[in-house]
């Protein structure tokens, strides 16, 4: 199976939460300025065909329509892609929400986009390897293609889950699966088998004084790819 029928119930149950900006999301509306940098650094998007793939509420997906580009969107939890189409009314900006699965999908729209994202999604599925499958038949020949998930180390344990889960409370407890998180050298070799070829990869460090998500040369816990199609 693609998916884990227990990860799309949970997020189904917080739907209601994604927009709102000081609850059981806010972490991702924290980071979202520091994903859309990473985009836009990397990839042209003014009136570029663009996927985003387990959009959730659609907190990056309108953040890159607003950018300039023509954005699908496809998520497997139905009320996630509700309340996604509804915030539309409110920001007045036009994403095509659609919830399908991911190899639906791409029988239907084989090399259709120049540009897809797919973050914070990998290590939250079964077979991190389908879905990068998956969206390499979404591009086109040398589109760019955007991965987030976290590192599997100590650190990241300790500061991803134990921290972040239960002392900080920056998500919801049970978010992660540390079994899970993806190494950078094992993320890069699943890109390359399946055709990608790596342009850059940054990590996201949090400041808690701040509470501000900054893009970082330090991958040990939290880290972006952007990679082309070849």
């Amino acid at each position: 199976m693609s998916y884990s029928q227990a990860e799309v119930d949970k997020f189904n149950n917080l739907a209601h939460e994604w927009w709102n900006e000081e609850g059981e999301f806010k972490t991702l509306h924290q980071i979202n300025p520091a994903r859309v940098k990473f985009v836009v650094d990397n990839a042209k998007l003014e009136n570029s065909k663009l996927i985003d793939v387990g959009c959730g509420g659609g907190i990056l997906s309108e953040s890159l329509a607003a950018k300039g580009a023509i954005v699908d969107a496809i998520d497997l939890a139905p009320q996630s892609i509700e309340i996604a189409k509804l915030h539309l009314y409110e920001s007045n900006l036009q994403v095509n929400y659609e919830c399908i699965e991911i190899s639906e999908k791409a029988a239907t729209a084989s090399e259709s986009y120049d540009v897809l994202t797919c973050m914070e999604m990998l290590e939250h599925v079964p077979d991190p390897d389908y879905i990068i499958a998956n969206c390499a038949k979404l591009l086109k020949p040398n589109g760019i293609a955007f991965f987030s998930t976290l590192n599997r180390n100590y650190k990241s344990y300790t500061l991803g889950i134990l921290a972040a889960e239960y002392l900080l409370k920056l998500v919801p407890t049970g978010t992660h699966d540390y079994s899970k998180f993806i190494k950078p050298s094992e993320l890069r070799h699943l890109l390359t088998k399946n055709g990608f070829e790596i342009l850059s990869i940054k990590g996201i460090n949090y400041n808690p004084l701040t509470q501000n998500f900054n893009l970082s040369n330090d991958t040990s816990i939290n880290y972006l790819v952007a990679c082309r199609k070849c």
